[in-house]
């Protein structure tokens, strides 16, 4: 179907009017030209030409002006739908139509109206909420700093305490489940087995049968067990954790400007994707107008390009005389239009490779300044003076080339899963239960290795930052220095991902709630400070969403710092001995705890 006409006008017509009914009066033809083109000349050509040319519409109706567009005047009096105060209209073929028949079109256009509307009332509360919502952003930014700076006193306390937690509730469960079990006994029904009970749809069929409470009170005995013998064998490693993440703060405190770095990351990100979404539009719109004959008639031509310059001179108007040379899309036919897919596959590709380096560039740049705080025998004496700079310039300098190695590997990988996922979205409509088996198996191998991939690459920087050596060297001694002390990674890993997700959930809970106290004027004491809203939940949702930003930024950090510093541990462990020659460089907190010493030095 050809497009419609569209022209702008000085007012929107307040008639019926066809473009045939006007033809025949001059009065009414003078009207009819507001809504038309520049070039319409009404005495050189027939009324089909006009239309077929599109200098003017073929039908006018009342309209109103809305939202910088000409909608129709539809109003409802008394249950009655009318549009200019007309319940019907000529459509200009001597038959008379009901205006309900325009309500379809209305209402398209009334769903964006109302996302206009809602916009620009998120809009405005913005603007007379924007100042508070930069002060919630700052009272989390203050507070993520705070539980890092506490984190020096109180890890070990959090730690001990969610333990003993555990423990205390899966003890509770099961004395509530040899409750319900005792409870159960000599009741009609209650010995069935769940066997001979079979499925049932509603669970709480099973509660009603001793066999459950007694299947439930084995598992929980037995992960109290597995627990407690896990906190028998593995206290030390947990204790090691502990003393790494108090280490981890101290070394924070003494590269205060690390936790200013992601945004630096950040900016150059949005570098990447302005770069990415650039090339794609450029791309996109690079495709040339292609123009095809529609007609009503049957046409030999119908489908087939044409150009708007020559289409009147051709023999198409001589065979086909309703025939139009319309526009149809943006394409081409030359072999770069053919493979201008090939082309957008390349910018993801790019994209991808571009967005990796730049994270593997921050990694590299905090992993050398918190390994120069390690490695420094006097802390924070023999630290470089400017320790987060140091680290920037050395890898951009001299690890360029394996940043980029490690982000090529990466980046292949994350294309490939995107093209399953094109595959996946191109083949739900099929019935082949096997392919579609086959693609969901790579799926899960691929995002399998990309988490691999993910912490081999960071640990592999954490080397490169270290030793300076290429990548693959890099990888290799940081896999197999990490598989040698197994154990204390497992540890580790969770005990931090515990720490983290508590303070996570406390910053972005507290400042979530007091955005919603305050935003909702329930705060006595400045109630008359918080600013008129049309949805309070607009800034709320903006500072529980900025919050979590800025929490895992500095967490980011802080993770990044703690990786490092274990990373350095067990290299410090394994390559010295505490002799003069060789003496630790581990902070005495943690040699103490290994019963380490430096020989010849005294540890306070």
């Amino acid at each position: 179907c050809p497009p419609p006409l569209q022209i702008c006008v000085s007012k929107c017509p307040d008639r019926y009017l066809t473009y045939l009914t006007a033809q025949g009066n001059p009065t009414s033809l003078e009207y009819y030209r507001n809504f038309c083109t520049p070039e319409f000349k009404a005495s050189r050509k027939a009324p089909l030409e006009v239309l077929k040319d599109r200098e003017c519409p073929a039908m006018l109706i009342p309209s109103t002006p809305l939202a910088r567009r000409c909608l129709p005047a539809i109003q409802a009096k008394k249950g009655v739908i009318t549009v200019g105060n007309e319940t019907t209209y000529d459509d200009g073929h001597g038959r008379r139509r009901n205006v309900t028949e325009l309500l379809e079109g209305a209402k398209n256009a009334n769903v964006v109206l109302e996302a206009r509307q809602l916009a620009m009332k998120i809009f405005e509360d913005y603007t007379v909420s924007w100042y508070w919502i930069i002060i919630g952003l700052v009272i989390a930014m203050v507070a993520s700093l705070i539980f890092i700076v506490l984190l020096r006193f109180l890890a070990g306390i959090m730690v001990w305490v969610m333990i003993v937690m555990v423990i205390l509730v899966l003890g509770y469960g099961i004395f509530h489940c040899y409750m319900e079990y005792a409870k159960l006994k000599g009741e009609a029904g209650s010995d069935v087995s769940l066997t001979d009970l079979g499925f049932q749809t509603d669970l709480r069929v099973y509660l009603h049968l001793r066999q459950t409470w007694l299947a439930f009170l084995i598992i929980l005995c037995v992960l109290e067990l597995v627990i407690v013998l896990l906190l028998i064998f593995l206290r030390k490693r947990i204790l090691i954790a502990i003393a790494l993440i108090k280490e981890a703060s101290r070394a924070v405190g003494h590269v205060m400007s690390s936790l200013l770095f992601p945004l630096c990351t950040f900016f150059l990100l949005c570098l990447c994707i302005a770069y990415w979404a650039s090339t794609a539009v450029f791309l996109s719109t690079s495709n040339e107008a292609v123009y095809k004959v529609f007609n009503e008639t049957t046409c030999p031509f119908s489908g087939q390009t044409c150009k708007p310059e020559t289409f009147n001179t051709s023999n198409v108007t001589k065979l086909c005389p309703d025939a139009q040379c319309l526009f149809a899309f943006y394409g081409g036919e030359t072999a770069y239009h053919k493979y201008l897919i090939v082309l957008q596959f390349f910018n993801v590709f790019m994209f991808f490779w571009l967005a990796n380096f730049v994270i593997a560039l921050g990694q590299v740049t905090l992993a050398g300044a918190f390994a120069s705080y390690y490695w420094a025998f006097k802390k924070p004496d023999d630290m470089p003076a400017f320790p987060l700079f140091s680290a920037f310039g050395r890898a951009l300098r001299y690890h360029t080339g394996s940043l980029a190695f490690g982000s090529l590997v990466l980046a292949v990988v994350q294309v490939i899963r995107v093209t399953l996922e094109y595959l996946d979205h191109r083949l739900k409509a099929a019935e082949n239960k096997f392919a579609k088996f086959l693609l969901s198996c790579l799926k899960c191998c691929f995002w399998c290795l990309e988490k691999f991939i993910k912490f081999l690459n960071r640990n592999a920087y954490i080397m490169i930052a270290i030793y300076g050596t290429n990548f693959c060297t890099s990888a290799r001694n940081a896999f197999f220095l990490l598989m040698r002390n197994i154990i204390r990674v497992a540890v580790l890993d969770k005990v931090t991902d515990f720490l983290f997700f508590l303070g996570k959930l406390l910053i972005v809970g507290s400042v979530g709630i007091l955005a919603f106290f305050f935003f909702t004027q329930r705060i006595k004491l400045v109630q008359d400070t918080a600013p008129p809203l049309n949805y309070y939940w607009v800034p709320i949702l903006t500072v529980i969403v900025g919050s979590y930003l800025i929490a895992h930024g500095f967490f980011s950090v802080y993770g990044m710092c703690v990786d490092t510093l274990f990373l350095c541990f067990l290299e410090d462990l394994e390559r010295n001995d505490g002799s003069a020659e060789k003496p630790y460089f581990m902070s005495q907190n943690l040699r103490k705890l290994l019963k380490k010493t430096n020989k010849g030095q005294p540890d306070a």
